[in-house]
């Protein structure tokens, strides 16, 4: 999967690009992360790229010609059929069902605004969606595509060392992720939860899937509303409310 990312800061995406799992992928040929220079394709001598905006107002603009110009450079690394994302607070929020969705893509071309935004003809003529990470706003969209990406490989095969991590990660299955322990046993006076030591890996599975659950209703009762809950699941609240009021008579 390539990776092109069109800023006015590429030194920012170096090293990113060689660090952690996005930097193994890479080194692996699994993915291709390449950063454009958007000063690169200024005709100024002083090679800028925005200008003021017309009706006046606080900030700058990034200019129409030279993104053109970087927009098709960028399709020319891969191919014609590359996806144009422009990162902006006004777009769709990401999140971890979007991933899908843009991993189907084989080249994806990320446009980081800065200043008050990009000249809007850009927007409507030359790119293929918009994207945000949530609802603030950042210095710029170097940042938000650094994260998209890092997400993105995450999914790839062979990006990960166990096959199975990407399909638990918060959100795969629309849950938050269960809580994770490692030695010592007993931390602080807190000890590991006596199931995670039993061997019983059909018991290990109902706790975490009811910690799942549970998690999930009590931090993100947004989310949890939108669940489709299984028999199972319905049995574990229903134990685990059970083992709660128990608890309390025996107080």
């Amino acid at each position: 999967m390539r990776f092109t990312v069109i800023t006015l800061f590429p030194d920012l995406l170096e090293a990113f690009s060689e660090t952690g799992i996005v930097g193994r992928c890479r080194k692996r040929g699994l993915v291709s992360i390449s950063a454009l220079d958007l000063r690169d394709f200024s005709n100024s001598p002083r090679r800028d790229v925005d200008d003021a905006p017309f009706g006046g107002g606080p900030g700058m603009v990034l200019g129409a010609p030279p993104l053109k110009a970087a927009i098709a450079t960028a399709r020319e690394l891969g191919d014609s059929t590359a996806h144009v994302i422009y990162l902006t607070p006004q777009g769709r929020r990401f999140d971890q069902r979007s991933l899908v969705e843009l991993t189907s893509f084989q080249h994806l071309v990320f446009v980081a605004g800065r200043y008050e935004g990009v000249d809007e003809r850009i927007v409507a003529n030359y790119v293929d969606s918009e994207w945000s990470l949530g609802d603030f706003v950042t210095s710029g969209g170097e940042l938000p595509a650094m994260v998209m990406i890092d997400a993105l490989v995450r999914q790839l095969p062979g990006a990960l060392g166990h096959a199975r991590s990407a399909l638990e990660d918060s959100f795969s299955d629309g849950l938050l992720d269960y809580p994770h322990y490692t030695r010592p046993r007993v931390f602080e006076g807190k000890a590991v939860p006596e199931v995670l030591l039993s061997g019983d890996h059909e018991a290990i599975r109902r706790w975490r899937r009811a910690q799942q659950l549970l998690r999930t209703a009590e931090r993100r009762p947004d989310l949890f509303l939108d669940i489709d809950l299984r028999d199972e699941d319905r049995e574990l609240i229903r134990r685990y409310a059970v083992n709660v009021a128990e608890k309390r008579e025996e107080e």
